[in-house]
């Protein structure tokens, strides 16, 4: 079964303004099935290689059970329930923050999931660099999924 990453709130489409920052600037629930074997953890990088000062993180998510899942509104703090951590989005907030381009062509927005085979040691609050420098040579299977949104 292959490792796959699926939400029903946007399926590859447009991305609805509830989930940007010209609505309630909420993280979609995302699901996710056929972690292999070993799996010890996940971590979820979603952002937009489109945006005009090169990629845009948008969110940063580490040691995700792997039998969890991510319901719709995840809480913008540093650490959740079972340990899971967040890091410091480009705008410099906490959690997910939304996609808000600006007005133009619609941009692209990635979200990508990562089974582990350990669980990481970056701390709650990392950057993007220091959260990619602890998964290397821990991944063992990706998963992504896009949606598009534009103003």
């Amino acid at each position: 079964m292959p490792f796959v990453l699926k939400t029903t709130a946007f399926e590859g489409g447009t991305i609805p303004q509830k989930y940007t920052c010209d609505g309630a600037d909420i993280s979609p629930a995302l699901t996710w099935a056929g972690a292999p074997a070993g799996t010890q953890g996940l971590a979820l990088i979603a952002d937009d290689p489109d945006a005009p000062v090169g990629t845009w993180t948008h969110w940063l998510i580490w040691n995700i059970p792997p039998e969890k899942t991510l319901p719709e509104g995840v809480p913008k703090v540093e650490t959740l329930d079972e340990g899971t951590r967040q890091g410091k989005n480009d705008f410099k907030h906490i959690g997910y923050g939304g996609p808000c381009p600006p007005p133009g062509k619609p941009h692209r927005y990635f979200f990508r999931v990562y089974a582990l085979d350990t669980k990481l040691d970056a701390k709650a609050g990392a950057s993007r660099n220091e959260v990619e420098r602890s998964m290397k040579g821990h991944v063992l299977a990706q998963a992504e999924l896009m949606g598009k949104y534009g103003r």
